[in-house]
């Protein structure tokens, strides 16, 4: 059979489990695996990034497709059989911050292929049963919907704590058992639930050794954030919705993207209540709740006052990567949720830019790399430009000309451009200006 047609046939399938998952809430899925065949798998080896690193088996994109439709039939062959199982995972080690570095999980190249084709049979699954509070790692959805949700529910409703939140190791320490007993609510396909234990399991190469996985999921593959999110959708987004909001007094919020979320009460007493609820909540799971990252605050229209009446300055938090304090408008003096970028974000992204130009200056000509670093700060502000955040900005866009001309310096010991050198070759050749991208602003605050 054409693999055009074998992929159609496939993607038909998503459609209807889709439709039937979102028909039928309780349906149990029994026939997945068969999906895995040669046309989509094909198809996912195409969706999968060209140049990205490869893992343990040294094999990159453009070489596995050299012999493309012999590797996949080699792959589909073992995966019928039972005999394909995935390599372990060759681990990383990328700055998380100036004193912690984040362990990334590289797969192989086939490994990949197979995580992208279930992680689209779950997704065509779990879409319809994920709430509306989870934004991580979805269709449609994204980061800055999430901080939208944030200034909406802030604005909007009468919410005057917040409790920030931060999951200890989370990818590392989910329970493979737990994440298992969570994907058996909906699927009943023991070769699929096979498959996806077996890359639990794999584990990851550190210093030549193979690190046997007893817990967490497989980082830095498709698979890991589709798990992450499934594992979440029942650990907090359900309990919070039907045992958590029924129970309190005022209006009750949650806002999760992957495993960073907050929740936004109306009443102190509700606000202390749910923190501990989520502790113990986690705790069930082989999970904890950062001890010193995970505290509820006073947060909302009358923070300034109650600060200001307390001796103390208003309270901040910080959520995916900007920092959220109680701002006045412009023009009419009334409250309104001011964000900014982190200054733990603001500090990463000035070293990593310092690094690069410092790697970069003598890698040629200055109008080889140029467009690099143009794209590097549209890339800054397509993530940060967002309403109230032009100052932050233009601090970094400033620091990156100030930085950029202090690496071309450094080429020799002759300097290749004074301050009226340098802005004259600025307006030939310029670097993009800080611009607002995302208009956060809720309008109409509640009283």
């Amino acid at each position: 059979m054409p693999y055009v047609e074998m992929e159609n046939m496939t993607l038909t399938k998503l459609a209807l489990i889709s439709e039937r998952a979102q028909k039928e809430p309780r349906y149990r899925f029994t026939c997945l695996a068969h999906l895995l065949n040669e046309g989509f798998l094909r198809e996912c080896y195409y969706s999968l990034g060209r140049n990205r690193a490869s893992g343990i088996d040294g094999v990159s994109w453009k070489e596995y497709g050299e012999c493309l439709p012999e590797n996949i039939k080699g792959l589909v062959a073992r995966l019928k059989t039972k005999r394909y199982k995935p390599q372990p995972v060759k681990r990383v080690y990328i700055p998380k911050d100036k004193n912690e570095k984040r362990p990334l999980g590289l797969p192989a190249l086939e490994d990949k292929i197979v995580q992208k084709g279930i992680t689209r049979i779950l997704e065509s699954i779990y879409e319809a049963d994920f709430l509306d509070s989870s934004y991580g790692f979805r269709l449609g959805r994204g980061c800055h919907d999430a901080l939208k949700a944030v200034d909406k529910a802030v604005m909007s409703k009468p919410i005057n704590h917040v409790i920030e939140a931060d999951i200890k190791g989370y990818f590392d320490n989910i329970s493979h058992e737990w994440m298992m007993k969570s994907l058996g609510v909906r699927v009943n396909d023991p070769s699929f639930l096979l498959l996806i234990r077996r890359f639990l399991k794999a584990g990851y190469i550190e210093d030549k050794r193979v690190v046997v996985s007893e817990k967490g999921t497989p980082q830095g593959g498709n698979l890991s954030p589709m798990l992450s999110n499934i594992f979440l959708h029942y650990v907090l987004d359900l309990w919070f919705e039907k045992r958590v909001r029924p129970q309190v007094k005022g209006a009750c919020y949650l806002v999760r993207y992957a495993d960073d979320f907050i929740c936004m009460t109306r009443y102190v007493d509700d606000a202390r209540s749910i923190e501990q609820a989520l502790r113990e909540r986690f705790s069930k799971f082989n999970l904890e709740l950062h001890p010193k990252k995970t505290r509820t605050i006073g947060f909302g229209r009358y923070e300034k006052e109650n600060a200001k009446r307390q001796g103390r300055k208003p309270n901040t938090f910080d959520f995916l990567g900007f920092t959220h304090y109680c701002g006045e408008g412009r023009n009419s003096g009334r409250f309104t949720v001011g964000r900014k970028t982190s200054r733990k974000k603001f500090r990463m992204k000035c070293r990593e830019m310092n690094l690069w130009l410092r790697g970069t200056r003598n890698s040629g000509k200055i109008k080889k790399w140029w467009p690099i670093l143009q794209a590097k700060l549209r890339g800054h502000y397509q993530y940060y430009g967002i309403s109230g955040n032009t100052r932050e900005m233009y601090k970094y866009y400033l620091l990156t000309v100030k930085m950029t001309l202090k690496w071309l310096n450094k080429r020799s010991q002759r300097k290749s451009f004074d301050w009226k050198q340098f802005n004259e070759y600025l307006k030939r050749y310029p670097l993009p200006k800080p611009r607002v991208v995302h208009h956060l602003y809720t309008l109409s605050p509640v009283v």
